[in-house]
Parts: structure tokens; sequence; C-alpha cells
């Protein structure tokens, strides 16, 4: 993880970003991993993340949020 794509220029760039929610999924759904402690910061990046409106960044995306 920790890895950022820039761009969704192609199909193999957003294949890529699949292909890598794939495998960080599959990482934390091992039994062995539920009861390791997430850091704080982690987390909160996450949250970050998580609270952009979906199309922010997309080309031809609109600016509109429901949100706003």
């Amino acid at each position: 993880m920790g890895q950022q794509l820039q761009g969704w220029r192609s199909a193999s760039a957003q294949r890529l970003w699949l292909s890598m929610l794939i495998d960080a999924m599959e990482e934390i759904s091992r039994p062995e991993r539920h009861d390791e402690p997430c850091d704080a910061q982690v987390l909160a990046a996450l949250r970050a993340q998580l609270a952009r409106p979906a199309l922010a960044n997309m080309p031809y995306a609109s600016a509109y949020s429901l949100r706003n």
C-alpha cells in the first residue's frame, strides 16, 4: 500500500488500481490481521480521502456536489 496513481488516463491504470484494491482487501481480510491495531494517522488520512467528493479530480466531471 502507500502507492498512488496520478490519473485515470488508460484502462491499464484502472486495472492496476483495481488490482491494488483487491490485494489490499485480501490482505486485511486475513484472520491473523483482525486484531492488529491501525495507525491513527493512516485512519485519519483514509477518513479525509473518503470525505472528498468522488468525482472531484476526474476529467469531464462536474464540480457539483450534494454537500454544497
